[in-house]
């Protein structure tokens, strides 16, 4: 039984409706705490990993970023001392950062719609939880009294916490996509020297324009320069 299904089966339950039923309420009361407490843990554990990964992605980003501006910064160097070839290598150096950060980012976005999910989650398992504690406590101050007549009243007891709900499974569903998207992210595929050179034909164009973008930039830069000493 998923997580998530426990999860839901308990939100959803009616604990009144279930000690009615119940033979023994007492020990019904019991295992809905132990179920709503062992539930909540593993919310909290799925939490505190999708946090850690949160932080891994954020912390790569960064990093990213500040690659990026390192070989912006050499296609500046390169360009000031006529090197065009090594302005290139830096723009396509500089572009793959970008596009890194920019898949990243995206599975960022899931793990925080995530962790926004489990959040409310455990909001609403914690109220639970608290109406099933006082509960119990009633139950100990009528606990002879109850178990007879909720006895007498249905001895078909039954206690069932065991149905899956959609809602929650999807849940279940979007972490184990970003983990799995996790655990790929540092696989490296290697592509054929064919593949390498239509993808080099497909950046030239914007590398080719970035270039000439940040030549007229330095150009235009040293011209107001000049005027000015004149």
């Amino acid at each position: 039984m998923g997580m998530f299904t426990r999860m839901n089966d308990i939100v959803q339950s009616n604990i009144n409706a279930m000690l009615d039923k119940a033979e023994d309420p007492q020990k019904v009361m019991r295992l809905i705490i132990q179920e709503m407490e062992e539930t909540l843990v593993e919310l909290r554990t799925i939490s505190a990993r999708n946090i850690a990964e949160k932080k891994q992605f954020t912390r790569k980003i960064a990093r990213l970023a500040k690659d990026a501006q390192h070989w912006a910064g050499k296609a500046t160097l390169a360009i000031e001392h006529n090197k065009d070839e090594l302005a290139r290598a830096a723009i396509v150096q500089k572009q793959q950062c970008i596009e890194e950060q920019q898949v990243l980012e995206e599975q960022l976005t899931v793990i925080n719609e995530n962790l926004q999910g489990l959040e409310a989650d455990a909001q609403r398992l914690n109220a639970k939880l608290t109406e099933a504690r006082a509960k119990q406590k009633i139950l100990n101050t009528r606990e002879v009294t109850s178990a007879t007549r909720l006895k007498a009243k249905n001895k078909q007891a039954q206690y069932d916490i065991d149905h899956a709900i959609e809602k929650f499974e999807s849940y279940e569903r979007k972490i184990e996509d970003l983990e799995a998207q996790v655990e790929a992210y540092d696989v490296v595929t290697s592509a054929s020297a064919l593949e390498q050179q239509f993808a080099a034909l497909e950046q030239n164009d914007s590398i080719e324009a970035e270039l000439a973008q940040l030549k007229a930039s330095m150009q235009s830069a040293t011209a107001k320069t000049t005027q000015h000493v004149a």
